[in-house]
């Protein structure tokens, strides 16, 4: 009889513990992520120069194509900048904003 027993499976090839010494201790884009995300949209003109400027897609993605063919995948670049995320919810509380507050149809901007 095989006695079998329910522990834990680590692969510690995939799992690389961060020490206190590699955490940074200071970001220097805080400050800019914290204002942007506590940035509150109160103006019509305002939350549709927004929702102009941020892109819905990443406008750098693009497939080569040569005689019909793909040749490469150019893929997107925009997660590699560090407040992607901030910048994506500004576009969404602008469009919210326009919504909810405006009434506009926020066709146009997707």
């Amino acid at each position: 009889m095989i006695k079998t027993t329910n522990q834990p499976i680590i692969f510690s090839a995939f799992i690389s513990p961060i020490s206190n010494a590699e955490q940074p201790k200071f970001d220097l884009l805080q400050p800019l992520r914290q204002w942007l995300d506590n940035l509150e949209i109160q103006n019509p003109k305002l939350a549709k120069l927004i929702a102009k400027l941020i892109p819905a897609q990443c406008p750098f993605e693009r497939d080569v194509v040569v005689f019909g063919r793909k040749i490469a995948h150019i893929p997107p670049m925009c997660k590699l900048n560090p407040l992607y995320d901030q910048f994506v919810g500004l576009r969404f509380r602008a469009l919210c904003y326009l919504v909810d507050k405006c009434g506009e149809d926020i066709q146009s901007y997707c």
